[in-house]
């Protein structure tokens, strides 16, 4: 209260002298102790002799819990404090309790796989690329020694929340990128056959399209009409591209990738690996900045 009050400012720094001479085995020389015991008895008196008397015993080994409790409670709000910069939760990386820097956790919320976007927080899950196979994936390699993987939707508005922050990490960072599209809802499977068969025949020339499904109206991203008006104004062959998608072969390329991303234990999109780490939901820039030179101290 001291931090917020100006009436409660003295005591607290009264207190705090107080409580380090008592630490060094010395008694309190501003007579802290008896004023404050004083004032406390005095409103219990008011309300209960009872409570009065017990705290008038016991009044040493109620200051040493309040104490301990606000050590404690410092230390929790400091992790806490540090969860959130680094993680963008309180809790941890991908945990989902409740976190007052983030009340109603926007930065963990995920489309759920098959279910609509952003319905509810998920518990953490054991994300991971180990043994996954990413090699048919829209691939940025220019040799840095750091890699990012985005698994996300272009419907899904947490992934189009994330997706710009990536773009910039990627761009100023200068990593390694891999991008995969996990349809969310049936309706947009067709998409990721579309841009595997893009970046397939139009390589680097991919990106600038795939840039553009992300700020495109949602609604109408799932009518093919409209990605076939997309893909002219790139300048692209429409009729080769959709030929490409009904392709039984790449039908079955393109489910081998979902089968592949499904192996990471993915609940939810957006999903982004930074240097094989996972972080489930649209985080703060800072967080992936972070996670790239990590130093943990929780």
């Amino acid at each position: 209260m001291g931090i917020f009050s100006a009436t409660h400012r003295a005591l607290a720094k009264e207190a705090l002298d107080c409580v380090f001479r008592r630490v060094t085995f010395r008694p309190c020389n501003t007579g802290f102790k008896e004023k404050i015991k004083n004032r406390i008895i005095g409103r219990l008196l008011n309300r209960s002799i009872f409570l009065a008397r017990i705290t008038n015993k016991h009044f040493e080994v109620f200051s040493w819990v309040f104490f301990i409790l606000m050590i404690g409670s410092t230390f929790w709000v400091v992790k806490g404090g540090y969860n959130y910069y680094i993680y963008g939760s309180c809790n941890g990386l991908n945990q989902s309790g409740f976190c007052a820097f983030d009340p109603k956790g926007e930065n963990n919320k995920v489309t759920d796989i098959n279910q609509q976007c952003g319905v509810e927080e998920k518990t953490e899950k054991n994300v991971t690329l180990e043994n996954i196979d990413l090699s048919t994936f829209p691939t940025k390699n220019i040799g840095s020694k750091n890699t990012v993987v985005l698994i996300g939707c272009y419907e899904c508005d947490y992934t189009r929340k994330a997706y710009s922050d990536i773009q910039k990490l990627v761009r100023e960072k200068k990593t390694n990128y891999i991008f995969a599209h996990y349809p969310a809802k049936e309706n947009t499977n067709f998409l990721s056959e579309i841009g595997y068969c893009v970046y397939k025949d139009y390589g680097d020339r991919f990106w600038a399209f795939n840039d553009y499904l992300f700020t495109v109206d949602k609604v109408e991203i799932y009518q093919s009409e409209y990605i076939n008006t997309i893909l002219r104004n790139f300048d692209f062959d429409v009729k080769k591209v959709n030929d490409c998608a009904q392709n039984p072969e790449i039908k079955k390329l393109v489910n081998d990738q979902i089968t592949q991303l499904r192996k990471t234990h993915l609940y939810g999109t957006p999903t982004v690996f930074i240097n094989g780490k996972g972080l489930v939901g649209p985080k703060p820039y800072r967080v992936y900045k972070s996670m790239l030179n990590k130093f943990i101290l929780f």
